[in-house]
């Protein structure tokens, strides 16, 4: 029986959880910043510095790389030292390595320093969502996490103005962007100072005192608001899981019938971000050696990016109006039937049209991905498992771009959009049938189910 568990589940939505969605919110924002900026980047390093195909094609993976290393580092690692002083890490290495990476001089220097500004924002991607969705009562959980997520929208949006407005303007344009994406972040460490370990997390090591404490620090915040808190109602919990090692926080994933849960979680990753960025990494390209050149145009760009907000934002409504499952495989689904319409568009309205609904849709898929992939695994291992299930998604961002780039020659746009619906529709079948579901439900109550 856990009354730490029943503490938060009374808590109404109120500014504690406010500050909570807008202090992990930047961090995504500043991610996804990072991340996006770097398009607008490589073009100018190959001029400036006379960079090959190659190497350009080395300089684009290296936020990749760093990212899957980065989620797999921060997931263990929540588990076994806590989520704080990992959050707080990444979101410092990732500050630092980008400052450097402004300042370098040659492309090998730049990928190292890209390579490790990757790590952080893995880690950071990978940590936050499962770190602050403990804080959050059953009833609102989804439409919070989902809403975390929506803040990766902003940044790509940013990243879009900076790239286009500040990267070209001056010789030292893509410094000054670089800087601007890394030095703000340093407020949001002070600001984050405050934030307390997770009180679930402690529970599960054992440390209830110092839950308890968390959690009468953050009591007495709301009653100083005027907030009457309702008596806690203390619930069954799930079993304990054994961990406290890597090497058993690795094996209780796959003990059981959370083998099953943890398979799906690297399914849905792997599929989403496989589609994801086969679409988006070379369909502006294709389109354009068929002669529609709207997609290199401003305007297509940020309407791209301005349709993320909605596809995300609604996502998270939808997260807790019909659930996770129904919302992550509905919006597989609708992307792959706009990614076809964007394949046999004829005109350029086409082709804006089908591209806003496809980044409504895809991006609007990961809302439900990452406030899924933070409950469906038990406290004891959750960011273990949401940090390999992040980082095995990764691999898909790896394998897709080279794997199209043999398709198109050999099989055209019928086996690029053949493979890639084809790869969104197995992990919506896979979300329904192996998932569980967790609308309504305490985080102690799915993993009770999972593990009984």
């Amino acid at each position: 029986m856990s009354m730490i568990s029943a503490r938060i589940e009374r808590l109404p939505f109120a500014r504690f959880h406010g500050h909570l969605l807008l202090m992990g919110g930047l961090g995504y924002m500043f991610d996804a910043m990072d991340a996006a900026v770097l398009a607008f980047i490589l073009p100018v390093l190959r001029t400036t510095w006379n960079l090959s195909s190659v190497q350009i094609g080395v300089l684009g993976s290296s936020t990749y790389i760093g990212f899957l290393f980065g989620a797999l580092l921060a997931g263990t690692l929540g588990d076994l030292i806590g989520r704080r002083a990992v959050m707080m890490s990444a979101l410092a290495l990732y500050c630092v390595a980008s400052i450097v990476s402004a300042a370098v001089n040659d492309w090998s220097s730049f990928f190292a320093a890209r390579v490790v500004a990757g790590m952080g924002t893995g880690a950071e991607s990978a940590i936050i969502a499962p770190y602050l969705a403990e804080f959050v009562a059953r009833r609102y959980r989804g439409s919070f996490t989902g809403a975390l997520a929506g803040f990766f929208s902003f940044g790509f949006v940013a990243a879009a103005l900076l790239g286009y407005f500040i990267v070209p303007a001056s010789e030292n344009g893509w410094r000054i962007v670089l800087v601007i994406t890394a030095v703000p972040v340093v407020m949001l460490l002070w600001w984050r100072r405050a934030l307390p370990e997770s009180p679930r997390w402690l529970e599960s090591r054992g440390r209830e005192k110092e839950a308890a404490a968390v959690l009468d620090r953050i009591e007495a915040g709301f009653a100083s608001q005027g907030h009457v808190l309702p008596q806690p109602v203390v619930e069954i919990t799930a079993p304990a899981v054994t961990g406290g090692t890597l090497l058993a926080n690795f094996a209780a994933l796959l003990a059981g019938r959370q083998a099953r849960i943890t398979i799906m979680t690297w399914i849905m990753w792997l599929t989403i971000t496989f589609s994801y960025y086969s679409f988006f990494v070379w369909i502006p390209g294709l389109l354009v050696q068929n002669g529609m050149s709207i997609t290199k145009s401003f305007a297509y760009s940020i309407a791209i990016y301005c349709a993320q907000i909605p596809g995300y934002f609604s996502a998270a409504y939808f997260n807790e109006r019909i659930g996770r499952q129904a919302t992550i495989a509905s919006y597989m689904v609708l992307g792959g039937a706009s990614a076809l319409g964007l394949a046999f568009a004829q005109s350029d309205q086409h082709i804006m049209v089908a591209g806003i609904l496809l980044s409504f849709f895809m991006n609007g898929t990961y809302a439900g991905v990452y406030a899924y992939t933070a409950e469906v695994f038990p406290t004891a291992v959750r960011t273990t498992g949401a940090g390999l299930a992040s980082a095995i998604g990764r691999i898909g961002a790896i394998v897709s771009p080279i794997l199209v780039g043999y398709l198109y020659p050999n099989f055209g746009f019928a086996g690029v959009f053949g493979l890639t619906t084809s790869v969104l529709l197995l992990g919506a079948l896979t979300v329904v049938l192996m998932g569980v579901p967790t609308r309504g439900r305490s985080l102690e109550e799915i993993a009770a189910g999972e593990v009984a």
